[in-house]
Formats: structure tokens, C-alpha cells, sequence
């Protein structure tokens, strides 16, 4: 069976995300989203070139959710797909490209957090002194 894959986008969220809903009641989280660009130097140092910033949406009951885990300037993982569509702005038509999320989290590489599991897991057995060696089990061949 093959791997299942998706675009994914990184950065930061750029501005406060909001959270709206539609006729039908339906959650629509949008943030602008910023993502920091660098070129790698011959002496293997980078240089940040500059930041691009878009658009990212979620919707439904996980909108709900990231609206309630997210603030301005967290750094984040999403997966998910661009969407890209055509719009009207000022008599001209202009195409719009956003990132539709399913998923969002935090990137785990520049966030300190606390994680709270939705289940409790047994508690670990009391780890052994360092002094002891570890039992040693004889193989059969």
C-alpha cells in the first residue's frame, strides 16, 4: 500500500486569525500566514531573503478548534491544498491563492508547549537504578 501525502505549509500567522460562520452555521477560520525565505551561502551559512505572506483556511469543527489553540506569531504545521480561484477587486479580475488546511498544529521545532492527551496512559514502572545492569535474556537457536 502506498503513502498518503499532501502539500504541507510552515511559517507563523502573521496577523490574528479569525473565525466566522456561514448561513448553515459552519465555522471559517482565516489568518494571514508568513513564511520566512533563506539562500544558503557558499560557506555553508544562510542569509534570510524575504518573507512571503498568504492566506490559510480552515473550516468546520476543526476551524473551531485552531481558532481556540492559535494567537498571532505562533509558529505552525498545516496539511492540506492550495485553492486558487478568481475575484473581482476594483473591476479587475484577480486571481487569489489560499491554503486550505485539514490539519494545523504546532511546530513542535520552535514551540515549547504542554501537551494535554484526551486519554490517560498508565503510568510508567519506576525507572531502574543506573548502577544495576539490565537482565540479560539467553536467545535459543
Amino acid at each position: 500500500m502506498t503513502i498518503q501525502t499532501q502539500q504541507s505549509l510552515s511559517g507563523f500567522l502573521a496577523s490574528e486569525p479569525q473565525l466566522a460562520f456561514n448561513a448553515k452555521g459552519e465555522a471559517r477560520f482565516w489568518v494571514r500566514v508568513g513564511q520566512e525565505h533563506f539562500e544558503r551561502n557558499e560557506d555553508g551559512t544562510f542569509t534570510q531573503t524575504e518573507t512571503t505572506y498568504h492566506d490559510l483556511v480552515m473550516f468546520r469543527r476543526n476551524a473551531e478548534r485552531a481558532y481556540a489553540m492559535f494567537n498571532k506569531g505562533d509558529a505552525f504545521i498545516a496539511e492540506g491544498y492550495t485553492h486558487t480561484s478568481a475575484r473581482e477587486r476594483d473591476g479587475q479580475a484577480v486571481e487569489t491563492e489560499e491554503f486550505v488546511a485539514k490539519r494545523l498544529g504546532h511546530d513542535s521545532a520552535r514551540t515549547n508547549y504542554t501537551l494535554q492527551r484526551r486519554r490517560t496512559l498508565p503510568p510508567l514502572p519506576p525507572a531502574a537504578p543506573a548502577s544495576t545492569r539490565p537482565a540479560i535474556r539467553p536467545v535459543s537457536l
